[in-house]
């Protein structure tokens, strides 16, 4: 017994020690073994590992194969194929074809060496601009190299196009200024920058990108035209609108009776009560906040053409900026959700942005989202194209506040503005933003 214990001892250690040795041979060969979503004791498998290997080697080649442009890679594999093809078949030509080849890309990487020092300020005068108008960017650049600095090209992208400068060739200490311009032909957020610099040789067979700034952004606002202050009129009630529920102090009286202990006595009505011998309050109709509902819709299909959007955005913005400055309560609901109306900026940054898709829905929907989420509303005002037609407007505003009053802008180019009746909604045509002051006056006294 006790020998076969000993040699069944022996033999585990021995198995334990091969064990060991295999696991520290395979942890020098592949690493430790990763955890993974099989559990913690989980070990990569052989093709796990080879595909993680993968990716490494893939990160370590991808700067130094990242500057070869699509001209490049043609020379370089032309270059190979020529050289191997002829080996092959004994072509001497080709094989000068292929080693000028390689020659090439071997005077372009001179090109592109070397390491450049910088600093670069980006400046834009103003991050917002009415659309139409140019905004004015600056870029500074200092040199921060010890040595002189070959020339370069500095680029600063603006959107999808992409402003060069030419840099000249730098001494230790120097600065280089440029001043650009970004014409502004529509609504949009466009992002300005990072600037980068770009070495390349005259073949263009390799493109060496630095990034130098953070990008900025720039807002495209709409154009808005201001309104007068009497432009909430249409609600006409400027204090709000009357309810039916009855308080013990408002604005709205309603009428008179008897006196409760706990009354303020700052409504009690002496003539009366003289009159009568006992204690007499006035009572009032509540009173509540006029809301305005602004709605628009972002779908294509309700707009003839872009024209009619913009043109629809543009009215909004200028009802919207002018209920945040009279201190209104107001939304702004679209057929993807709801803008931020915190203020004039917030709103108009949130404008710019805005971009009908044909996944969004149509103006009915957009309706019946107005009517669920702003059931409190006293006026709505809502905006669409001309391929929305009177009998939709009718069905969408059986969908929204019954006491509300509604109003639809259908921006229409070259039409005659006028004022139509649907029922208890009223239909503007408008073929300019500059014409919504004229209309909001006639409204008013509608």
């Amino acid at each position: 017994m006790t020998d076969t214990g000993t040699r069944t001892r022996q033999t585990t250690s021995t198995r334990s020690r091969v064990v060991q040795f295999v696991d520290r041979t395979r942890t020098r060969m592949f690493g430790e073994a990763e955890q993974s979503a099989f559990g913690p004791d989980h070990e990569p498998t052989f093709f796990e590992r080879m595909r993680e290997r993968l990716a490494k080697a893939a990160d370590f080649v991808a700067p130094a194969v990242r500057p070869i442009t699509g001209i490049g890679w043609i020379t370089l594999l032309l270059g190979v194929a020529a050289i191997v093809g002829g080996l092959v078949f004994k072509w001497h030509e080709v094989i000068v074809i292929g080693v000028a080849a390689l020659l090439l890309m071997a005077l372009a990487v001179l090109f592109v060496l070397g390491r450049t020092r910088y600093r670069i300020e980006l400046d834009l005068a103003y991050t917002r601009v009415i659309v139409g108008e140019r905004a004015l960017g600056r870029i500074e650049i200092h040199s921060s190299h010890t040595r002189t600095l070959a020339p370069a090209s500095i680029e600063v992208p603006v959107g999808t196009a992409v402003a060069t400068f030419d840099l000249p060739r730098m001494e230790p200490g120097d600065m280089h200024e440029d001043i650009f311009a970004i014409p502004t032909r529509r609504r949009a957020v466009l992002q300005v920058g990072p600037v980068r610099s770009v070495r390349a040789d005259p073949m263009s067979l390799l493109r060496r990108q630095v990034k130098w700034t953070d990008p900025v952004e720039l807002y495209v606002h709409p154009k808005t035209v201001h309104l007068e202050a009497s432009a909430h009129g249409l609600v006409r009630d400027l204090e709000g609108i009357t309810s039916r529920e009855l308080t013990a102090s408002d604005i709205s009286f309603h009428a008179l009776r008897d006196y409760v202990a706990g009354d303020d006595r700052r409504y009690v009505h002496w003539k009366s009560s003289a009159r009568t011998g006992k204690l007499m309050v006035r009572q009032f109709e509540q009173t509540k906040r006029s809301i305005l509902a602004l709605g628009i819709s972002t779908s294509p299909d309700d707009y003839a053409n872009p024209d009619e959007f913009e043109t629809a955005i543009s009215v909004l913005g200028s009802l919207g900026l002018q209920a945040i400055r009279d201190e209104m309560d107001v939304s702004v609901t679209t057929s993807t959700g709801r803008l931020p109306v915190a203020g004039s900026k917030r709103l108009l940054d949130a404008l710019s942005g805005l971009e009908w898709s044909g996944r969004n829905s149509r103006f009915y929907r957009l309706a019946q989202q107005i009517g669920r989420e702003q059931g409190g509303a006293s006026l709505v005002v809502m905006h669409a194209g001309t391929t929305v037609t009177p009998e939709e407007m009718r069905r969408a505003r059986l969908l929204l506040p019954a006491q509300a009053r509604v109003i639809v802008f259908q921006p229409q180019t070259d039409a005659k503005v006028r004022v139509r009746e649907l029922g208890d909604a009223q239909m503007v045509t408008i073929d300019d933003v500059q014409s919504l002051p004229r209309i909001l006056r006639s409204l008013e006294d509608r």
